[in-house]
């Protein structure tokens, strides 16, 4: 087969639909997408290897050239579900218009792929001594499980890549980012007693223990406040947000049941398990004063908060080449699992502001200065 095209394999990638979602009714895998960018990766002389990590779900790894170290150029093959109602465009089409690229994963994050493909074209690979990694992940919108299945592999040594940094193409307007914080999501069930609210001795309300939890949480938030400070972050402390309440079902009843979901994003260098430990702390007096019927589950894996040092040679060296400072964010990406196997940070084309919106679109602005960063990339990072 022929040399891929830009337009082609952008084309290629927003058109064969690729959503992950909790919800089985939306969730579709990834294997067609993962095909077609395997074939056009082989078409440039990549080696590509595939691998099912759960049923229709598939991490890509690709490597061109031979030797230690090198570059990983990483992103997420899936996307969030849509609103058709709400879209002005095809989301399964790349529309060109108003000087813009609309489809459902054009800034977050499948277009990315294009991108690197089309840098690939622009550098002279006779000379290399270092190879060029290339990841395509699975499931990013949901449970992080490509990314932690990778990084695994390679912790374990079940996998032969050992790369010396790895840019994650998530939409920063090319901006090097180095921290982000994490998140932690869970859902704490409490399980009363309903009966009729003319005599309270009937039951076990679940909305008078909730009121304890939700006292025991907001110390919690205040120690964590009190506890952690990161200067550079713009909201400096990690965060715990109360974000949905329902219990009962009638005025007239004692409350059987009421269900509180929340978030804390920690800062990088809070364990997990600390921030676990923590939360127990904090709920130990109400555990025990209503045995059994406190119930905390996650709404999802935790993620930890992920940072490479400011001043480290990589995070200067991207700085250089982009011209622009390093920052820091407040939402998460695959960053922690990825740090875990080499120095890490985030920079793509596209802006967040775009991430999970109806007529999600990318700015032909950013099509030169990718393609250029990308290439600089590889030639610093793969040449010596």
């Amino acid at each position: 087969m022929g040399t891929p095209q830009f337009l082609d394999v952008y084309r290629g990638l927003i058109s064969t639909s690729s959503i992950s979602a909790t919800d089985p009714t939306w969730d579709e895998g990834n294997t067609e997408v993962i095909a077609k960018l395997a074939q056009w990766l082989k078409d440039l002389d990549f080696s590509v290897e595939v691998i099912e990590v759960a049923p229709g779900k598939h991490n890509l790894i690709a490597k061109k050239g031979q030797g230690e170290g090198g570059l990983l150029l990483s992103g997420h093959s899936d996307t969030v579900p849509f609103d058709e109602g709400r879209w002005n465009f095809d989301p399964h089409a790349l529309t060109e218009h108003n000087n813009r690229f609309y489809g459902l994963g054009t800034a977050d994050m499948k277009g990315f792929f294009a991108f690197i493909i089309e840098a690939v074209k622009k550098v002279d690979w006779a000379n290399q001594t270092k190879p060029l990694y290339i990841l395509a992940t699975c499931d990013e919108e949901t449970s992080m499980l490509g990314a932690r299945h990778f990084t695994e592999s390679c912790l374990n040594g079940d996998a032969p890549y050992k790369p010396d940094y790895c840019i994650i193409g998530e939409p920063t307007s090319l901006k090097p980012i180095r921290g982000h914080k994490g998140h932690v999501a869970n859902a704490i069930r409490v399980t009363g007693h309903s009966g009729h609210s003319s005599n309270p001795a009937l039951g076990v309300n679940a909305i008078e223990i909730m009121h304890e939890v939700l006292f025991a949480l907001m110390q919690l938030r205040n120690q964590l406040i009190k506890e952690y400070h990161h200067p550079g972050f713009e909201i400096p402390t990690p965060t715990l947000n109360l974000g949905h309440i329902h219990g009962g079902d009638s005025a007239n009843r004692i409350c059987g049941c009421c269900e509180l979901h929340y978030d804390v994003r920690p800062l990088p260098g809070i364990s997990l398990d600390g921030l676990n430990n923590m939360l127990q702390a904090a709920l130990k007096e109400v555990q025990a004063k209503w045995p059994e019927r406190i119930e905390i589950k996650p709404l999802h894996e935790p993620i930890a908060g992920y940072e490479c040092q400011h001043d480290h040679p990589f995070i200067k060296t991207m700085e250089e080449l982009t011209q622009m400072p390093s920052e820091t964010v407040n939402y998460c990406t695959e960053a922690p699992f990825l740090q875990e196997v080499c120095p890490t940070l985030v920079m793509g084309p596209g802006s967040i502001d775009q991430a999970h919106q109806p007529d999600e679109f990318l700015a032909f602005e950013f099509i030169d200065p990718t393609i250029n960063i990308l290439s600089k990339s590889m030639r610093h990072y793969c040449f010596e």
